[in-house]
C-alpha cells in the first residue's frame, strides 16, 4: 500500500476540498472532475492513472444517455417552430375572466411548455419571446412581467421530463421513472403558487368575457401540440416507452407536426436546431463521461461510506443534516449551474442523505427544488442572464424582479421537505 493509500482513511474529506479549492480558482469543470478522479485512484486505489480513461468509455456505455440530446433537440425544435405558441394561445384563451388573466397564462404556458422542453432556459425563452411584451401591451407592471416568467421558466427542471433528473439518475442510479413522478407534485405545487401570487398580484387588472369561439379555434390549432406531452409523459408512466423511446418517440413527432402539420418549420430550421443540439451534446457529453466515472469510481473505493461515517461523527440528527445541506445546495445554486452541481455534488451527497434516512428520489427532488433557485439568483443564475440578453433589462432590475418568486420557491420547498408526500406520494 502506497503512503498515500495508507493515510486515505483519515481524510474522507478530500475530494470536496478538492472541489471547492478548484472552484475558487475558477477551473473548467472538466478539470475538476479529471482531478477528482486522479486524487480518487491516488488516495483510494492502487494509484494507476491510466484507469481513468477506460473508464470514461464504460461509465458511457448507457442507454440512459441518448435520452438527454434528444428531449432537448425536441424543445428546441419547438421554440424554432410554432409548438410553443400555439399552447400560449390555448391558455390565454382559456383565462381572461381571472383576474391577471394574461399572468395565470404566462405561468400555465410556462408549466405545459415544461412539460414537453425538460430545460429552463428553453421553456423561459419559447414563453417569454411571446408573453413578455403582450404582458407590458396590457399594463402589466415590468418587474412582474419578466419576474414571472423567468421563475416559470424554472418549471422546465422540476416538471417532467427533466435534463437535470436524468443527470441525476445517471450519477445516483436512482429510477428516473420514479423522479418523473415525485417531480408531478412538486411542479404542480410551484404552479398553483405562482398562479395564485398571479391573481393576487394583478387582481386590480380588468378582466374580459370568456369568448368561446376565441378558444376552440385555439384549440383546433393547437391540438397535435398539446397531445406531445400527453404521448410522452403517458408512454413513460405506463411503460409502453422506456425515457429514451419516449424520447425519441417525442422528437420524431415534434419534427413532423412542425414540418408536415404546421409547416412553420422549414427544412434549413431544421438543420440549424440540430446542429444547436449537437454543439450542446458536444459540450456536455465529456463532462457526463468524467462524472460517471467518477461516479463509478467513489463507489468502487467506498469513498462515499467513510464520507458518511465521518459527516455522522459530528451531526447526529437528520433534520440538522437537511437544513445543512438545503443552505449548501443554496449557496451552490449561486455560482454553480443545476447540471454541473448535480454531476460534482450528488455521487458525494446521496449516500450521506440514505444514511440518514432520506429516499435517493426525495433528496433528487430536494436538491434540485434548491438549485433550481439558483437560476435566478446571482452571480450564476442562468435565467437571469439570458433573459438580460433576450429581454435587453438591466441585471439589477432582473434580480429585483425575481425577488419575489425567490421567496414562493422557497416556502414551496420548505413544504415540500416537512410534507414529503408532495413528492412520493405518486412514487409509493
Amino acid at each position: 500500500m502506497s503512503a498515500l493509500a495508507a493515510w486515505a482513511p483519515m481524510a474522507p474529506f478530500a475530494p470536496i476540498v478538492l472541489v471547492a479549492a478548484l472552484l475558487v480558482l475558477r477551473q473548467p469543470l472538466m478539470l475538476i472532475l479529471l482531478a477528482l478522479a486522479a486524487l480518487v485512484h491516488l488516495l483510494w486505489g492502487q494509484g494507476r492513472l491510466e484507469y481513468i480513461a477506460e473508464d470514461l468509455w464504460i461509465a458511457l456505455d448507457k442507454e440512459l444517455i441518448l435520452s438527454i440530446p434528444m428531449f432537448m433537440l425536441c424543445g428546441q425544435v419547438m421554440t424554432r417552430g410554432s409548438t410553443a405558441r400555439r399552447l400560449i394561445r390555448i391558455m390565454k384563451a382559456l383565462t381572461p375572466r381571472i383576474p391577471g388573466g394574461l399572468a395565470v397564462a404566462c405561468v400555465l404556458s410556462c408549466a405545459l411548455d415544461a412539460s414537453i422542453s425538460g430545460s429552463s432556459i428553453v421553456t423561459m425563452l419559447a414563453v417569454g419571446s411571446v408573453m413578455v411584451p403582450a404582458l407590458l401591451k396590457a399594463g402589466y407592471e415590468k418587474r412582474f412581467a419578466l419576474g414571472a416568467v423567468m421563475s416559470g421558466g424554472t418549471l422546465g427542471i422540476i416538471i417532467p421530463p427533466s435534463v437535470p433528473m436524468i443527470l441525476y439518475a445517471l450519477v445516483t442510479e436512482a429510477s428516473v421513472v420514479d423522479l418523473f413522478k415525485a417531480g408531478i407534485g412538486p411542479g404542480i405545487l410551484l404552479t398553483l403558487v405562482f398562479t395564485a401570487y398571479a391573481v393576487w398580484k394583478n387582481r386590480h387588472m380588468p378582466t374580459t368575457p370568456f369568448d368561446a369561439s376565441e378558444f376552440w379555434v385555439a384549440l383546433r390549432e393547437g391540438i397535435w401540440a398539446l397531445l406531445l406531452p400527453v404521448i410522452l409523459l403517458g408512454g413513460i408512466y405506463s411503460g409502453f416507452f422506456s425515457t429514451t423511446e419516449a424520447a425519441a418517440v417525442a422528437l420524431v413527432y415534434a419534427v413532423a407536426i412542425e414540418l408536415f402539420v404546421h409547416r412553420e418549420m422549414k427544412l434549413a430550421d431544421l438543420y440549424a436546431t440540430v446542429l444547436e443540439a449537437a454543439r450542446f451534446g458536444g459540450a456536455l457529453f465529456p463532462v457526463i463521461a468524467c462524472a460517471l466515472s467518477l461516479s463509478l469510481l467513489l463507489t468502487e473505493h467506498r469513498v462515499p461510506t467513510a464520507l458518511v461515517q465521518w459527516v455522522q461523527l459530528y451531526i447526529e440528527s437528520p433534520i440538522t443534516f437537511i437544513v445543512l445541506v438545503n443552505l449548501l445546495l443554496l449557496v451552490v445554486g449561486c455560482v454553480m449551474t443545476v447540471d454541473v452541481a448535480i454531476l460534482v455534488l450528488a455521487p458525494l451527497l446521496v449516500p450521506i442523505a440514505e444514511a440518514y434516512g432520506y429516499d435517493k428520489v426525495l433528496f433528487g427532488i430536494i436538491m434540485i427544488l434548491n438549485l433550481e433557485i439558483g437560476y435566478l439568483t446571482p452571480p450564476v443564475g442562468l435565467n437571469l442572464i439570458v433573459a438580460m440578453t433576450a429581454f435587453k433589462q438591466p441585471f439589477g432590475t432582473l434580480c429585483r424582479a425575481a425577488l419575489p418568486f425567490i421567496g414562493l420557491m422557497l416556502g414551496c420547498l420548505a413544504l415540500v421537505i416537512w410534507q414529503p408526500w408532495i413528492a412520493v406520494g405518486l412514487v409509493r
